[in-house]
C-alpha cells in the first residue's frame, strides 16, 4: 500500500473540507493505493456527531463522497465532479472509535461517467455504510486549466527503488 500524494498541497487558496491538512474545521482525510482500491483511515470525533456518540450522517457522506473523489485523481489521473451519490446506512458510527476505514474503486466506466463503489467500516471491520457515486470526469486538459490538477501520484518506499 503506498501513500497518495496530495496534488494539491501547496497550491495558494487551498482549503477543501475533506482533504486539506491547513483547513481547522476539516476531516484532514490521507489517502492509500492499495491495488485496484483507493483506502483512507479517519479518527471520528465528538465534532462531528448527530446523536449522541454518532458519527453524523452528512459526515459519513462526505467521506465516502470525498474518497470517490480521489479515485477518479489516482486511478483516472483527471479531475471530475460527483453527479450522483447513493448511500446506504447500515449500522451506526460511533464518535468514539478508534479508526474508520474507508475504501473505493471503479465499479464501471462509461466514457467520461465513471461509476464508483465506496464502503465504510469501523474498527472492527462492520461495513456500516456503502456508497455509489457516479461522476463525471473532466478532459485531463480541463482538469489542468480549470481544476489546476496536474497529476496524483504515490509516494516511493525503499523497495521501490530497488
Amino acid at each position: 500500500m503506498k501513500k497518495i500524494i496530495n496534488p494539491w498541497e501547496n497550491v495558494e487558496g487551498y482549503n477543501c473540507f475533506g482533504c486539506s491538512p491547513q483547513n481547522p474545521s476539516g476531516l484532514k482525510m490521507e489517502f492509500y493505493e492499495d491495488g485496484k482500491d483507493i483506502v483512507s483511515y479517519w479518527k471520528p470525533d465528538e465534532r462531528f456527531q448527530g446523536w449522541l456518540n454518532t458519527l453524523h450522517g452528512g459526515i459519513q457522506a462526505t467521506l465516502l463522497d470525498e474518497i470517490c473523489g480521489w479515485v477518479i485523481m489516482r486511478k483516472l489521473q483527471t479531475a471530475g465532479v460527483t453527479t450522483k451519490m447513493e448511500i446506504r446506512y447500515l449500522k451506526p458510527v460511533h464518535t468514539d472509535d478508534k479508526k474508520l476505514t474507508l475504501r473505493a474503486s471503479i465499479r464501471e466506466q462509461k466514457r467520461n461517467i465513471i461509476v464508483i463503489e465506496a464502503s465504510l467500516h469501523n474498527s472492527s471491520n462492520e461495513l456500516c455504510t456503502q456508497a455509489v457515486c457516479s461522476y463525471f470526469t473532466f478532459s485531463k486538459e480541463k482538469a489542468c486549466k480549470e481544476m489546476h490538477f496536474h497529476t496524483c501520484e504515490t509516494e516511493e518506499k525503499d523497495e521501490d527503488k530497488k
